[in-house]
């Protein structure tokens, strides 16, 4: 299952949430080399883990351990795609009710023995579908590495390039826009199952960014 945790249920998940920034540390800083703030010498943290962040998290159901996550903001308010990389996009940033960034997508590197990589990443791929159409989203943006395209098309995503990509520290990075629909949603669960939902709600999870 695919814990939402938001600005009314993070309290309830402090441990996972904490985790989750530990391994994102790992990841984007210890092993990606990213120059992005760190926390304590343990999380990585940035100016868009706000209380508008809503974080999609897979926990290992036998430990608790955080196996993978991403992180969701509105594009209605100040985000990675507009802030900080707004020459990706040919035009204006694309911001509306309907419309959310997908940021910080990862797993964890210590895999558990039950889980493989892609199994955490097609969860995630699904969750945000459904979180989406749950939502009212129409369109997530996201900023990619473009080797990694292949991977989302993959995942059964209809993308679409917001600009040309551009030469980032000798990697073509470029922002893409993916549709929410149920047919993507159709797609996916037919190629990955399972058929129910992966989202694991709580009496706190709504309003979802209120």
């Amino acid at each position: 299952m695919v814990n939402v945790i938001t600005r009314h249920n993070r309290d309830r998940y402090q441990p996972l949430v904490e985790a989750m920034h530990v391994d994102r540390k790992r990841i984007f800083v210890d092993w990606l080399k990213w120059d992005v703030p760190v926390v304590e010498d343990r999380f990585e943290m940035d100016q868009f883990d706000t209380e508008d962040a809503v974080y999609l998290v897979i926990a290992d159901p036998e430990t608790g351990k955080h196996m993978g996550s991403v992180r969701l903001l509105p594009s209605t308010v100040p985000h990675l795609l507009s802030d900080v990389f707004p020459e990706l996009v040919e035009g204006e940033v694309p911001r509306a009710d309907d419309v959310w960034e997908i940021t910080r997508m990862c797993t964890t590197p210590d895999i558990a023995r039950s889980w493989t990589q892609v199994q955490v990443w097609r969860q995630l791929a699904v969750a945000l579908v459904e979180f989406g159409l749950m939502a009212g989203i129409r369109q997530y943006t996201l900023i990619t590495h473009m080797p990694f395209v292949p991977t989302l098309i993959s995942a059964k995503w209809n993308c679409t390039p917001l600009g040309l990509p551009v030469e980032m520290d000798g990697v073509d990075v470029a922002a893409l826009a993916v549709d929410v629909d149920a047919p993507t949603l159709a797609r996916m669960r037919a190629a990955f199952g399972p058929k129910h939902s992966l989202l694991q709600l709580d009496d706190q999870s709504l309003p979802l960014a209120a």
